[in-house]
């Protein structure tokens, strides 16, 4: 649905004649990637092995980080309906690589489907491992969810989902009041208001490749090496830990409402730091940079004392120590 979405949208984009058309089409891509920042986490979290799946969700943030790189490289190069055809590229290949990728094992127990659901688990485990115990345990696991109730809104204030729907909503929060999306919108206007003569990525290239006089002001040197740190930083922290944690915390049972919920907050988020960025800017540039600052730094105390270890861990097992951790 959501490469369907995607390509519809992008393909709208591409034949606008005018501003309708291209909200349409922006508002079909908007829902495509809504769909996959949900859904990509919650799967790589199904199929892959404990130790392997924080560093699959590492390398997928790694992968969104340099997709939006490579769009600005290539935005500057050509024009928006150009642009807007290398946006199908990746959506047309989701769309035929899923023909060949193998249902989650965990969604296909779930749902009762024995059979494939060993068969999918076999293929991503390969043909020689030894499936029994996991498979055992994700099955027990399945059979506790379903003599449960199914789980709407309401339930996500119960006590007992209480602090991985905290966990959930504060790092999604952090996510994006750490200023992701004003950096990421308003490079341009961030460089120049720092020093440099334009905010065009080849201009600020050519500053620093040539030794540029401009460079010698600290002021936009510090802003580019700021700017670089902290997306760095975002790309291997909280670029990608909310959407695994996202993955990891909420049971079967509420996992679908929990996961649209904070979903939902996430990208509310952002539409509110892109929308008041500039209000903010015309504000206090430095009161701007100060309050992400702060929240950066709220970010690592929430992180230490209330969200959980779950390196090494089946979801199972993650699990049953969120329970625990409730009595």
């Amino acid at each position: 649905m959501s490469a369907v979405f995607c390509i519809i949208g992008w393909l709208a984009i591409y034949f606008a004649k005018g501003a309708l058309l291209l909200d349409i089409g922006r508002l079909l891509t908007g829902c495509g990637i809504g769909v996959l920042s949900y859904v990509v986490p919650v799967f790589i979290a199904e199929i892959a092995p404990k130790h392997l799946r924080g560093g699959l969700m590492t390398v997928g943030q790694l992968m969104i980080v340099s997709g939006g790189s490579i769009a600005y490289i290539v935005g500057t190069v050509v024009d928006w309906r150009a642009l807007a055809l290398t946006g199908l590229v990746p959506a047309v290949l989701l769309l035929v690589g899923l023909f060949f990728v193998p249902e989650s094992p965990r969604w296909l127990a779930k749902v009762g489907n024995q059979i494939e659901f060993e068969v999918a688990l076999r293929k991503l485990r390969g043909k020689d491992a030894d499936i029994s115990e996991e498979a055992s345990d994700i099955q027990d696991y399945i059979d506790t969810l379903q003599r449960l109730p199914k789980a709407n809104i309401p339930d996500l204030f119960q006590r007992k989902h209480a602090r991985a729907v905290i966990v959930g909503v504060g790092l999604m929060v952090a996510q994006q009041f750490g200023g992701i999306n004003g950096i990421g919108f308003y490079a341009s206007e961030i460089f120049v208001s720092a020093g440099f003569p334009s905010g065009n990525l080849g201009t600020i290239l050519m500053g620093v490749i040539q030794g540029h006089e401009l460079m010698l002001d600290y002021s936009p040197t510090l802003a580019l090496v700021g700017v670089l740190i902290y997306l760095a930083s975002y790309s291997v922290g909280m670029g990608g830990i909310p959407w695994l944690m996202m993955s990891e915390i909420f049971s079967m049972e509420i996992k679908g409402v929990a996961g649209s919920m904070v979903t939902l907050l996430n990208w509310f988020g952002s539409w509110i730091v892109s929308y008041a960025f500039n209000f903010l800017m015309s504000w206090s540039s430095s009161g701007t940079f100060f309050f992400f600052s702060a929240v950066c730094a709220v970010t690592i105390l929430f992180v230490a004392k209330i969200v959980p270890e779950t390196k090494g861990q089946t979801l199972e097992e993650i699990q049953v120590n969120m329970n625990s951790s409730r009595k």
